[in-house]
């Protein structure tokens, strides 16, 4: 393959915000939320420090085959100074040291589980990157516990 053949690639680039919350539906009763989600429903919260692996992939343009693929020019997917800046405006600003249930409006009405902070941060960086270039959000609230989301829709019963 010459070098001005189309190449695909994916970056990644992580950031650690400190949060805490405390998971509850508003849709259960007391007993039930306890029930459900244990000792993180304590009615004083509890926190993490999670880290975001934000993934991204070569920038779409008009090719029918090679559709994302590394720049030619610059020889980058995207320029780490700029991911750098959407993820601070995206996951740092409004996520580090806050109480997500308090703190955050989207968490207000939506139990901040690991499942919806990923859903939350792909939202905030799909309205900051270019179109069509975000591939996936991990979220590890712990060592052991990752969420990985990658913007699917969902399905419709």
């Amino acid at each position: 393959m010459s070098p001005r053949s189309a190449r695909l690639a994916r970056l990644s680039r992580s950031v650690t915000f400190s949060a805490c919350h405390r998971l509850h539906s508003k849709s259960l009763s007391d007993e039930e939320n306890l029930k459900l989600f244990g000792k993180c429903n304590n009615p004083n919260g509890h926190g993490h420090n999670y880290k975001v692996v934000v993934t991204v992939r070569g920038e779409a343009t008009n090719l029918p085959c090679a559709s994302l693929q590394i720049d030619p020019v610059s020889g980058m997917v995207m320029n780490l100074a700029d991911l750098k800046e959407y993820m601070q405006a995206a996951i740092m600003e409004p996520l580090d040291h806050k109480n997500l249930d308090k703190d955050v409006p989207y968490f207000s009405e939506v139990v901040s589980t690991t499942e919806n902070v990923a859903v939350f941060i792909w939202d905030s960086l799909q309205k900051l990157l270019p179109q069509g270039i975000l591939y996936k959000v991990e979220v590890h609230e712990t060592e052991q516990n990752v969420v990985v989301y990658k913007g699917e829709e969902t399905i419709v019963k």
